[in-house]
This record gives structure tokens, C-alpha cells and sequence, in this order.
């Protein structure tokens, strides 16, 4: 890396700038992050006390992955009691000392929200299963068996098989969109949206600055149940019944976006608190944006574009820009190139000799995104995707689908922070997982003391994109993206900012002509008559 200049003054932090807009957020999966009773598991004591590691990056905020009480048979997305810390993770005074500690460094702190399913054993889904006449009877999707036995719709579950099971004590099948062992909330019910707006306050009340709301458009679903119609075959693998269907009956519901302003309503009651939808699908961006729409719904949605993409190319970046236009009424992105279920980035994207180089323009990209952006954690040392065997595989709809699902627990290995130790720092005992050896030589005691190091550079440019009103907030205009280069504008107050990448292996014609002064690059880019292969360069354009 290069900078040849120095950082812009940072612009003021007013009412018309909200934290959260443009931000960076540190995503935390609490099992891998650190273990601080030797049990193998990271927890939340162990967050607290590496928060300094984040902090010294200069994010905005923590998303904390699930941790509340539950079974773990999808590792904390089956809830068990909301209000409540999983032993595994500590208890809630841990919690409250991890916020008390984040707010002290400057750090927000973000949680999830699963409001589409629980777990079998909460304490609403015991009461719905014992009668249907109780209090909570309709508090879950039940229905009766059609005529011959069979389940009430053809819809199947994201884990594999029909997305109903049968229950002896009401004798009526429950839904589930994903595992048998999350029942799906009937979110049609005001009561159900109640208990879990009160929850929702709960967190508020001890400090959370905002929520990730997990699997958001599967909250409703077709009460009619009508079946789901065949999906045309595309060409690609189909793993899973679930593939074999349009999804257009099973979730989405025109309903969803009044319990959103429910959410939002109960939100900015609170101050400054941010709300992010997760929405997945053939029609996440409708979705999306319609989730987004206003100043009444949520703040911002989280795109799964890069997530599970083959390859970072120019198109990709400006097509997803684009869908996103700087528009009043539209909605805020939120970007993420890697996340606790999708493959680490640099095993998609590039191949192994060139990860070193590609991580650094993939990092410089990813902070000239006109959206939040979201660094998972890991992301800024460079950590690659880890091959679990069968046999230590905890990832259910891996194990299920074994071979043809790719893991995700590849992504969710523990944190290396100390590379000549046995468990690189996260653990005294055994991991959960293995950390994987190429990833343990990217421990981050490692690059600390080096000043060209991703996690050196990683610093450097989430101060660049904070500090710049340009980069945080700007508009985004496409320049050009061809097979191999990416450039483009970055706007705001009075400042202008090029951005030119090549996303390829070899050397590209420059693409635009900008006088200005550079602010930062990577890769031996420079203003000339080429871009060197995976060159990325930031110029302030002359006024």
C-alpha cells in the first residue's frame, strides 16, 4: 500500500449523518471468537476481552451472532428463551459487561433477532403442542393432515425434506422452514408480534444499539396454504427438495411490512438505534427494498450479492450499486463479502498464489461501497475457508446433505490470535473446530508488527472511508466495468474521489483520465497508462 496524502477531516456527525449510515460493522460469531474458559467454545467474556482488537481497527459497531439460550442444533438460531444468555456464552451479566465495555471503546453493539422461528423446546412452543385450545395455541403454523395422512402443502424446509412434521399430542402437523426442531411462529398473530416486540425492549433496555432480523421474510406465510409451484430448471445443481420450488406461498407475506413498522416504531422510541432486515430468495431485492421503503420501516437491508458469488467482477460490484440508486424513499444497503454461511471470500474469489494481492484490493474495494459494510471477523487478516472433514463436521445441513452442500462450518473456524500457539490464543483446551493450519500463520500477533500486513492496511482504510464524507455517504456513479476493471465516482460535499480496480491477473489499460491527487493504493497502482494486476487506486479529483 501507498498513501500519498493525508486523511480528510472527518465530517460532522449531526442529525442529517446517523452513525450507522455508511458504517463499518464487525461481525462477532461467538463461538470461534475467543474461549475464555477453556472449554473450547469462544464466549462472551472472551468478546469482552478482545474488544480491544476490534476497536483498534476503528469500526463503527459489533453484530453479535446469536447467544441466547437454545440447544444448538443450528448453534443459537433455535432460540430457547429470548431473554436469556446460553450458559455455553456466559450469562446476562456478561453480556451487560461486553456492552458497558464496547460503549467505553466507542463500539455500538448490534444483536439478531429471530423472529421467524424458535426452538421446539421454548417454553411458547410447549404450551402451543399440548392442546388446541390453549393460550398459545396459535402461536405456531399448525394445520390438519389431509385426507390420506399426507402433510397440508407441498412445501419443504431449507435443511432438507417436507417443511412439515407431524405432532401425536395435537394431532396436527407444525411448519418449519428450516430444521424440524424450529417451529415456525405464526407471525399473522398480534400477540405473537407483541411478545416479541417485548422482547425486542428487552435487549433495548440493556443497551443494544441495533438488530440484524434474521430470515425476516420467512416471519409470514400463506394462510391459505396453498402449494408452492415448480421452479423451471435452470442448469444449476439441486441439493435439496427446497430447490426444486418457486418459495411463494411458504414466507414473504404482503403482511410483513406492518410488523415492520411495528419494529421501526418501537426502535426510535430509543435513540439511534439501527435496524438491518436479512432477506434471502429469488426476490430478495424486492423484498429488500420494500422492507426499506420510507422513513417508517427499517433502516437498511442485508444483500446477499457477494455472499455466495463465484467471482468478484466489475459487473457484479456495479449491477448491485446500481440496484440501489441515491434516491429518496429508497432504502440503505448493507454489504457483506463473507459471513458465518457463506465460504470465506478469498477461497472463492481468487486462486492460492494470488489470495495475498487480492486480499488487499478485495479490502480497498470493499471500503469504496457506497452501503454499510460488513467485515467478518477474520476478514481482516485474510483467513481463508478451512476443509472440514465428515467426521468433525457440526454444521446440520451439511451433515444431512453430505457431500453436495458445501460447509459452513469451513467459515465459522475459530479466530487465530497467537500463531505459535497449538490453538492459535483462541482456546487452552480443544476447539470446536480447527482453526486450519494456513489460517493459523495469519494469527494477528503475526501482523501486528508488521506495517504491510491486511490487518495494518485494514486500519488504514476504515479510517480513509470514516473520515471521508465522500466515501461514507456519496453517491456512486459507475465509470465503467468491463471484464476485468471497475471505476468509479464517489460524491459528497464538494469532493469527488475516483475509484479504479483490475480485478484480473494481468495488467489493463487505465481507464479514466482524472487529475487529483491520490489518497491511497494498493498493489503498485498509480495514475498512468495501466493498472497493474489487482491495482486499486483512490484519487481526490481536482475541483
Amino acid at each position: 500500500m501507498n498513501r500519498l496524502s493525508p486523511i480528510p477531516t472527518a465530517a460532522s456527525d449531526t442529525a442529517a449523518h446517523p452513525w450507522w449510515r455508511g458504517a463499518v460493522i464487525y461481525q462477532i460469531y461467538p463461538r470461534s471468537y475467543a474461549d475464555s474458559n477453556g472449554d473450547g467454545i469462544g464466549d462472551l467474556p472472551g468478546v469482552t476481552a478482545r474488544l480491544d482488537h476490534i476497536a483498534r481497527l476503528g469500526v463503527d459497531a459489533i453484530w453479535l451472532s446469536p447467544f441466547f439460550t437454545s440447544p444448538m442444533k443450528d448453534f443459537g438460531y433455535d432460540v430457547a428463551d429470548y431473554c436469556d444468555v446460553d450458559p455455553i456464552f456466559g450469562t446476562l451479566a456478561d453480556f451487560d459487561a461486553l456492552v458497558a465495555r464496547a460503549h467505553a471503546l466507542g463500539l455500538k453493539v448490534m444483536i439478531d433477532q429471530v423472529y421467524a422461528h424458535t426452538s421446539d423446546q421454548h417454553a411458547w412452543f410447549a404450551e402451543s403442542r399440548q392442546s388446541r385450545i390453549n393460550p398459545k395455541a396459535d402461536w405456531y403454523i399448525w394445520a390438519d393432515a389431509k385426507p390420506e395422512g399426507s402433510p397440508p402443502s407441498n412445501w419443504q424446509s431449507v435443511f432438507g425434506g417436507p417443511a412439515w412434521t407431524w405432532d401425536a399430542r395435537r394431532g396436527q402437523y407444525y411448519l418449519h422452514n428450516f430444521l424440524s426442531s424450529q417451529p415456525q411462529l405464526n407471525g399473522h398473530n398480534p400477540d405473537v408480534q407483541q411478545a416479541l416486540l417485548d422482547v425486542a425492549g428487552f435487549w433495548l433496555d440493556r443497551g443494544v444499539d441495533g438488530f440484524r432480523l434474521d430470515a425476516l421474510n420467512f416471519a409470514m406465510h400463506d394462510p391459505a396454504l396453498t402449494d408452492n409451484p415448480p421452479a423451471p430448471d435452470d442448469g444449476k445443481p439441486r441439493t435439496r427438495p427446497f430447490d426444486f420450488q418457486l418459495r411463494k406461498f411458504n414466507q414473504s407475506h404482503a403482511d410483513i411490512p406492518a410488523f415492520i413498522e411495528r419494529i421501526r416504531k418501537l426502535t426510535d422510541s430509543y435513540d439511534a438505534v439501527f435496524t438491518m432486515a436479512e432477506v434471502g430468495g429469488e426476490e430478495a431485492l424486492s423484498e429488500m427494498r420494500l422492507y426499506t421503503q420510507g422513513s417508517t420501516r427499517l433502516n437498511s437491508a442485508y444483500g446477499f450479492d457477494f455472499l455466495y458469488a463465484d467471482a468478484l467482477d466489475p459487473k457484479t460490484v456495479a449491477e448491485a450499486q446500481s440496484d440501489w440508486p441515491d434516491a429518496k424513499g429508497t432504502g440503505w444497503p448493507s454489504w457483506a463479502f463473507e459471513n458465518h454461511d457463506a465460504p470465506r471470500a478469498l477461497s472463492r474469489w481468487c486462486a492460492p498464489r494470488d489470495r495475498d494481492v487480492f486480499a488487499r484490493l478485495k479490502m480497498l474495494l470493499f471500503m469504496c461501497l457506497r452501503g454499510n459494510v460488513i467485515l467478518y471477523q477474520g476478514e481482516e487478516l485474510g483467513l481463508t475457508q478451512v476443509d472440514i472433514p465428515f467426521e468433525q463436521l457440526q454444521d446440520p445441513e451439511a451433515i444431512a446433505n453430505w457431500p453436495l452442500t458445501l460447509s459452513r462450518d469451513g467459515a465459522r473456524t475459530p479466530m487465530p490470535w497467537t500463531a505459535q500457539d497449538e490453538h492459535g490464543g483462541f482456546t487452552d483446551s480443544q476447539p470446536w473446530l480447527p482453526l486450519g493450519k494456513d489460517n493459523l500463520s495469519r494469527a494477528t500477533d503475526r501482523q501486528e508488527c508488521d506495517p504491510a500486513s491486511l490487518l495494518n492496511l485494514t486500519r488504514d482504510l476504515v479510517a480513509l472511508r470514516k473520515a471521508d464524507p465522500a466515501l461514507r455517504e456519496g453517491t456512486f456513479e459507475t465509470l465503467l466495468a468491463d471484464d476485468s476493471v471497475l471505476a468509479f465516482r464517489r460524491r459528497a460535499e464538494g469532493r469527488s474521489l475516483l475509484c479504479a480496480f483490475n480485478l484480473s491477473a494481468q495488467p489493463q489499460a487505465w481507464p479514466v483520465k482524472a487529475p487529483g491527487t491520490v489518497l491511497i493504493a494498493v498493489n503498485g497502482a498509480q495514475p498512468g497508462s495501466h493498472l497493474p494486476a489487482f491495482g486499486g487506486i483512490v484519487i481526490e479529483e481536482e475541483a
